[in-house]
Parts: structure tokens; sequence; C-alpha cells
């Protein structure tokens, strides 16, 4: 097998722009794919957990990165996911949006009442939340969504519902979906400790390894080259562009 493949298959989170660093900065790049690439050549995780993982870390509300989520999405095809499998991390990577209220809801409550402002839409025991209810019979129910729960129970079943869909579809075995968010919690471009924990304790008692755990930690380092793949290219690009003027 030549150095060339063998290099394609360790590309991980690494684009186009390696190439190119290789050339400038050969000992540095060398150093850093021996890094990067490290969770896709230590076997710790099936491949597709760690392309689906990075589907996740690039398509996460909180990245928005096109071209690491086509690359990973192709690869995670390649490794024998399911369109309704990456689409289900799709799904997830949108929904992280709610800590935005995880966060922002107590502090509201908190500073109302310092202010002594009453919430205006709190509603009464009696409004219908069929999907909460049904997640906390399930004993799956966040303290931390209480906040939110009470500013507006009306709108938090509403989201409520569109996370049953895929934490309760079945699609993927609990012990994936508790890596998965794990990796959306602690990445860089996000960093929710309170989520982290909680993941981290729930994939632990579903089976997972603490060395499973840590593999997901080490695709969230590697997704640091991601400043490689983005600059390098421009880097080139603006070289170029003062050579010929």
């Amino acid at each position: 097998m030549s150095e060339t493949l063998n290099r394609s298959r360790e590309a991980g989170p690494w684009g186009q722009a390696f190439a190119r660093l290789r050339r400038w900065d050969p000992g540095w790049a060398e150093a850093s794919r021996r890094m990067a690439t490290n969770p896709w050549r230590s076997g710790v995780l099936p491949r597709k957990t760690v392309e689906l993982i990075g589907v996740a870390l690039n398509a996460a509300c909180t990245n928005l990165n096109p071209e690491g989520t086509r690359r990973h999405i192709r690869a995670a095809l390649a490794a024998g996911a399911s369109r309704d499998e990456i689409l289900t991390v799709v799904k997830m990577a949108s929904l992280l949006s709610i800590h935005s209220c995880s966060l922002g809801a107590p502090i509201l409550l908190e500073e109302a009442g310092n202010a002594g402002v009453k919430p205006a839409m709190r509603r009464g025991a009696a409004t219908p939340t069929p999907a909460c209810d049904k997640i906390r019979a399930l004993g799956q129910w966040n303290e931390a969504w209480n906040p939110f729960f009470e500013l507006d129970p009306v709108w938090t079943d509403a989201f409520m519902a569109a996370g049953a869909d895929i934490y309760g579809s079945g699609l993927m075995e609990p012990r994936l979906v508790e890596l998965l968010s794990i990796a959306f919690d602690v990445s860089f471009t996000h960093m929710y400790a309170p989520g982290t924990r909680r993941h981290i304790r729930a994939a632990l008692k579903l089976g997972a390894s603490v060395e499973e755990i840590m593999e997901v930690l080490k695709l969230c380092v590697a997704q640091g080259v991601q400043a490689c793949n983005l600059a390098v290219p421009i880097l080139a690009e603006e070289l170029a562009e003062r050579s010929t003027t």
C-alpha cells in the first residue's frame, strides 16, 4: 500500500490544506498530523462512530463548518452510516441550541426576581405538556430544563417533542447517543460543562469505557486543525496575489 494511500486513509479532520502545509512547515505538519489523526488510527472507536462524531462537531449550530461537514458525511457514508443515522446527528446538531435557554432562563428568573418583576407568561400546572410528561415518566427529565419550562411550558413541550423524535427513535444505541452528546457539549466551540458532565455520567452508566470517552475528547481537540483548513488556503491565495502585483 502506498504512502499516499495511507495518508489519505488517515486524513481524519484534515482537508486539502495539509499538502500545502507539509511543503511550508513539514516538521510541524507531521507532528500535527500524528496528533490529529490518532483517533482514526487507534481503533478504540469504530470508524463509523468516529466519522459521525466528525459530522457532529462540524455541523453543530455552534460551528457550522460546511467543508468539514461534507468531508465527514462522505467518510461516514463510506464507513457504512445510513442516511437516517447521519440525519439524526444533524438533528442533534440543531437542537444543541437549547443551551441558550439552559443558560439564560435561570438568569432571567433570578434577575427578574431581583428587579421585582413577575414574568407575565407563566402558566398554570393545568397546561397540557404531553412530551414533557413522557420524558419525565421515562426518567430522562433534566432539572436544568425547569426554569424555561416554568417560563413557557407550551414552547418547552414543543421543543421536547422535537427532541423525542431523535432520542426515542431507537435508530442509534443509547451509548452512541451519549458519546455524540459529549462531543457536542465539550467541543471548544461550546464548552457547556453541565451537559458534558451529565452525558459522561450517562455514557459510563450505559457501559462506555473511559478510553472511549477519552477518544471523543481527542476528536474534539483534533477539530482544531480546522483553523489550518480555513486559513492556509487563504494565506496561499493572498501570497499569490501579492506576487502578481
